[in-house]
């Protein structure tokens, strides 16, 4: 089972239109589609992927990727920063989740810079732009390889 669950937080909706000089001008849609390639290059035999403005929301996509994803690719939004809630379902969930940001975090608000979910992902990727995505499938790959 190669199933892969990249998991969107708050506002990554409006990829392409929000802030365009920070997260860039490509769509949700093309990165989505740039996501599901890559994997499909490394191996995988899915790749879904989940949108969600509301915590809740995410915490029940994370606890159902336990029963049939082999690793979660999270851009948590700013819920990376507040959310322990988010940062205790990855921690009760036995599947390595890579944090990814497009954003560089530790460039930008003092508020951004800490992440509550960070101690309990495998890694995290950050400030390479959609390519964070792109490098955080590979680096799940290599890890399900060892």
């Amino acid at each position: 089972m190669k199933n892969l669950l990249v998991i969107n937080g708050p506002n990554l909706n409006l990829l392409g239109e929000r802030e365009p000089g920070t997260y860039g001008s490509d769509s949700y849609e093309s990165i989505c589609a740039g996501i599901k390639a890559k994997a499909a290059e490394l191996g995988f035999d899915s790749c879904e992927m989940f949108q969600s403005n509301h915590e809740g929301a995410i915490i029940d996509k994370i606890h159902e990727a336990r029963l049939d994803k082999c690793g979660i690719i999270l851009n948590a939004g700013a819920y990376t920063h507040y959310s322990y809630a988010i940062r205790d379902a990855i921690a009760a969930v036995k599947i390595p989740v890579i944090e990814v940001h497009i954003s560089n975090i530790a460039s930008r608000e003092e508020f951004r810079h800490n992440s509550v979910i960070a101690p309990v992902c495998s890694g995290s990727i950050f400030g390479f732009g959609k390519d964070g995505y792109l490098l955080a499938v590979q680096a799940l790959s290599y890890k399900l390889e060892k």
